[in-house]
């Protein structure tokens, strides 16, 4: 697909840990890593700058540890450093299909990806490479979801894709209530009455204030995320 064709330039995509978990209990399903980097591969390969910022609940909750009893601040430190592990994992199977790829981290590891610095970001991204972004923003009681809504508007980004399990926003959990209404389009406002469990209130608001359309679909499908970038008919749009 030559990239005349793509809606959107740069794209930030957001992809749970739960997502890389595929149907296993913990950690890394190796088939769903792999579909994951070809579906980025096939979107650069349409011309667009794309970014990841990765979350790390396959590995650790902060939150859940937080409720049992643990300090809150060491509860999200440990999950940033699950993002990181997310992170090289995803890095190894870009670069298993051919493309460069760069871990940047919010905490500095020397050893193992480069210090997150907003315009070394953007330079990867001007150069053809996908960026991974983990340890969120890293701080403690900030979401990766809220580093995505961060990361995006910091590098000038055209959209958030939001990676979840099902095909956009719901009413209620699909899973549970068969019920449920799916929302074609939403703005951020009715997200944020509705209290919908898209992404947390500081990333849409984050998002609503520098008018940043999000898209939330189901990253199962194979090839969602290039009709999202290609502006097809796909998930929720919030804008």
């Amino acid at each position: 697909m030559p990239p005349s064709k793509t809606k959107y330039k740069r794209v930030v995509l957001k992809i749970s840990g739960e997502a890389l978990m595929g149907d296993l209990g913990f950690g890394i399903d190796p088939e769903v890593n792999a579909s994951i980097a070809r579906q980025i591969k096939e979107v650069k390969a349409a011309g667009v700058q794309i970014a990841v910022v990765i979350g790390g609940g396959n590995i650790f909750r902060g939150l859940a540890a937080a409720s049992a009893g643990m300090d809150r601040s060491t509860a999200d430190y440990m999950g940033m450093l699950a993002t990181m592990l997310n992170g090289l994992a995803l890095q190894d199977a870009l670069e298993r299909v051919s493309v460069h790829t760069r871990v940047l981290t919010a905490i500095e590891m020397r050893e193992l990806a480069e210090l997150y610095i907003r315009r070394r970001a953007v330079r990867h991204l001007e150069k053809g490479r996908v960026v991974i972004f983990v340890c969120g923003t890293g701080n403690p009681y900030f979401t990766t979801d809220t580093a995505a809504a961060l990361r995006a508007t910091e590098i000038d980004a055209d959209l958030i894709l939001k990676a979840t399990k099902v095909d956009g926003v719901y009413s209620s959990d699909p899973v549970k209530n068969k019920k449920a209404k799916k929302f074609d389009k939403l703005t951020y406002i009715q997200v944020l009455n509705k209290k919908l469990k898209v992404m947390d209130a500081t990333a849409v608001s984050l998002c609503m204030d520098n008018d940043l359309p999000i898209v939330v679909f189901n990253i199962k499908k194979k090839g969602n995320i290039k009709k999202a970038v290609t502006g097809g008919n796909i998930g929720t749009l919030i804008t």
